[in-house]
This record gives structure tokens, sequence and C-alpha cells, in this order.
């Protein structure tokens, strides 16, 4: 039996992208967000007040693709109204090359 090799064979990395937007539409504005980069060993900044895009739809423009949706769901019988976590995210990747 083969395994896989420890070490990447090539030099595309994976960066992550968690969008959480006002509803289930992918046009819906991005009222919070965190991202993961795997082509760099620093952490992210998280002083800048403004998303990274206003939409889902915008950093697929931008390359990003979509890997998760959030499923829809109907709220329970009397907390149509009620805030709770953030139930529409959506997460996306981008694959850069980086030198070796």
């Amino acid at each position: 039996m083969t395994t896989a090799p420890a070490v990447p064979t090539t030099n595309l990395r994976q960066k992550l992208l968690f969008l959480y937007l006002a509803n289930t539409d992918l046009h819906a504005a991005v009222i919070a967000w965190s991202t993961f980069d795997g082509t760099s060993n620093d952490r992210p900044e998280m002083d800048d007040p403004d998303p990274p895009y206003a939409t889902a739809v915008a950093a697929m423009r931008d390359g990003w693709r979509v890997i998760q949706v959030a499923p829809m769901q109907r709220p329970a019988a009397g907390q149509e109204f009620e805030l709770g976590y953030l139930k529409f995210e959506v997460i996306l990747e981008k694959l850069e090359e980086v030198s070796a």
C-alpha cells in the first residue's frame, strides 16, 4: 500500500475565506468573515473593519471558488425573529502558486 507524501509535491497552496452573509442569497451583504492563508506563515490581521468583499459573488469574480454554502433552514415556530449564530455561511477557496 502506497501512502501520500508528507511534503507537498506542488507549489499550490490553499487559502480559505469564510463569509457570513445577511441571508442565503450569494449577492447578500457580508456581515462577518474570517480568512485562513496556507500560502503564508503569518497570522491574519483582523484590524480592518471592512470585509474583503461586499458579497460572495464579488469574491467569486476575483477567483475564489465556492466549496460550501449554508443549507436553508426553516426557523422553529416562535423563533422567526430571534437572533442567534451566523447561519448564512459560505466557504470559498483559492489555490495560489508559492515559490519553492
